[in-house]
């Protein structure tokens, strides 16, 4: 087997100019040793290659207290190491180095390590451990691991990652580590100390991987490193499709990404590379974080397992309609007198039960005067605040109890995705759904709109610039077959939901203006409130006009069976005919 020279040993030099360069330390006489050759052979031989199996780690949710840095090897900037030692507490930190991938792990450490032992004597970090062994039976000695107890940051050298797996991988070190995340400390390491981050790992193999098991301290995802310079992107590629449902990451030399929760962070001299596997419905993606920018690991993360699943063919709506209940939509901005007048009304007056959800706004729960007390003040009596997160809180009876005997639903304004990751797909979202098959009301702004439509706009966690964001592109589909977007005229938004008809001409793309709302009951929505709403339905009435989109004004109403403005009378009318069975089951 080839061995890497410049992977034997994480050290550093210091320049006449005080920076320091954390590089690789070339032993090459060493590294030629049959000892060390035999014992690579031994690890390499513990990887197999099997059949694709799906991700086990499914919870795109799953992610760390603490901070992984994790580096492509080759020479990294100094930088890099101060940001690790910053993150381990700086001069407090107590570091723990875990030399057991390098080649000469078992010669005088502490020589090659004299740049780490520099900066202690420098105060930079309280105390430094070295921790190895090639023996699993010693890393499962609770003993043996014990310093990891008391450490803040944990490094891996580079070296051999199949030693780290065979040694450490679920054993008592293991476990240990994890526990050093879980209260906040960070672990860092490169070129073979970042291929054991995750848990399926890339042991060997130039185009075609072997995959053996690394120590999952990043869930869902596969990483390469020294990606560029060694030009891996084929092998990380296959690496993936043999463990769908992952996201790749290859890290370039002199390149760290750093993971803190659900952030992406790069820092370095390059780049790193995020990978996607194609799936029937959607080509392979390669993407790249540049040095300075963020990504959303979670993002990735739903990408990656949607991209696994069977694909979900959004087949054509007839006939958007709410078979029950009402549905307020507002574009955002001040709320229409009018729109909350039909809620309160909808919900059965100012008595009726009424929740407020408030995870749009923040991931903690906001004051509950500021989310209620609006709805207070128009007069409804028993509003609460809903505020759960995904785990313990979706179980609480207290809260849950509190959804269950809603007769109206009002979402916040805010960030959409935070909607996402406390409830789609839950038993939650389908109690929501139940308020309107009791014929009960659900309404929302901003953000409380979008996520009413069968599409997810703007659901990026970066930002609310991307129209479509893979990854989060499904609502609460409360009006089925449609897309909903806010702020429309005053953001000049209606290019993007031409883009989004463009790309999805089965959806009906609606864009609502600010202090403006809908209500939609049956098949009919009508417009209230102080500017318009924009329907791009690509009906043929409206292509003859030479238009994508039709405008409606406060006041008028929209047919989605008919696809085309109706006189206001009228659809009230229809809407009473149609609402009228439900009406008598529901009259109490």
């Amino acid at each position: 087997m080839r061995l890497q020279l410049d992977d034997v040993l994480l050290a550093s030099t210091r320049t006449a100019s005080r920076g320091l360069l954390f590089g690789l330390c070339l032993i090459c006489g060493s590294v030629s040793s049959s000892h060390s050759l035999h014992g690579a052979e031994i690890a390499v031989s513990t990887a197999k290659s099997f059949p694709p199996q799906i991700n086990a780690e499914a919870d795109p949710l799953c992610v760390n207290s603490g901070t992984l840095v994790i580096c492509g090897g080759g020479i990294l900037p100094s930088k890099i190491l101060d940001r690790f030692l910053e993150l381990g507490g700086g001069p407090r930190a107590r570091v723990v180095i875990v030399t057991s991938a390098s080649y000469v792990a078992d010669l005088d450490m502490p020589l090659r390590l004299s740049g780490w032992y520099d900066r202690l004597a420098e105060n930079e970090m309280a105390t430094l451990e070295i921790l190895h062994t090639r023996s699993r039976e010693q890393a499962e000695d609770p003993e043996f691991s014990r310093v990891l107890d008391d450490a803040t940051a944990v490094w891996f050298v580079g070296g051999n990652q199949n030693w780290l797996s065979q040694t450490y991988v679920h054993t008592k070190t293991e476990e240990r580590l994890h526990a050093v995340l879980a209260r906040g400390g960070v672990i860092g390491g490169t070129s073979a100390g970042a291929a054991v981050m995750s848990r399926d790992m890339i042991a060997e193999g130039r185009d075609e991987p072997t995959l053996s098991t690394g120590l999952g301290l990043l869930p869902g995802t596969i990483v390469d490193q020294h990606f560029r310079k060694r030009n891996r992107l084929n092998r990380l590629v296959r690496a993936m499709q043999l463990r769908p449902g992952t996201v790749g990451f290859g890290i370039d030399e002199g390149t760290a990404l750093i993971v803190r929760g659900r952030s992406l962070e790069v820092l370095g001299d390059s780049d790193v590379s995020v990978c996607l596997s194609e799936s029937p419905v959607r080509p392979q993606r390669i993407d790249s974080i540049p040095a300075g920018k963020k990504g959303d690991l979670v993002m990735l993360r739903r990408a990656a397992i949607a991209r696994a699943e069977p694909p979900m063919i959004r087949k054509p709506v007839e006939t958007p309609e709410v078979q029950q209940g009402t549905l307020v939509i507002v574009g955002g901005g001040s709320t229409p007198k009018e729109a909350i007048d039909r809620f309160l009304l909808a919900a059965g007056g100012n008595e009726a039960s009424i929740v407020v959800v408030s995870n749009a706004l923040s991931e903690n729960p906001p004051p509950q005067n500021e989310v209620c007390g609006w709805l207070s003040s128009a007069g409804a009596k028993n509003v609460y605040q809903f505020h759960a997160k995904r785990g313990e809180d979706l179980k609480s009876s207290e809260l849950l109890a509190k959804l269950t005997a809603a007769r109206g639903v009002w979402f916040t304004g805010g960030r959409q995705w935070r909607l996402v990751d406390a409830y789609l797909d839950t038993h939650v979202q389908e109690l929501f759904h139940d308020v309107l098959r009791r014929g009960g009301v659900i309404g929302g702004t901003s953000a409380g709109a979008t996520i009413q439509g069968d599409y997810l706009v703007r659901g990026n966690p970066l930002g609310n610039t991307e129209m479509m964001a893979e990854g989060y592109g499904r609502g609460f589909g409360f009006l089925p077959g449609v897309a909903i977007d806010h702020h429309c005229t005053q953001r000049d938004r209606l290019k993007d939901l031409v883009q989004l008809k463009r790309q999805h001409p089965e959806l009906i793309g609606i864009g609502i203006d600010e202090s403006t709302a809908l209500i939609v009951q049956g098949s009919t929505m009508q417009v209230v409130g102080q500017h318009q709403v924009t329907v791009f339905d690509h009906d043929a009435a409206h292509k003859a006009a030479n238009e994508d989109y039709a405008i409606l004004k406060s006041g008028e109403s929209y047919d989605f069976r008919q696809r085309r403005r109706v006189n206001i009378e009228v659809a009230e009318a229809e809407t009473r005919d149609e609402a009228k069975p439900e009406s008598v089951g529901d009259a109490r």
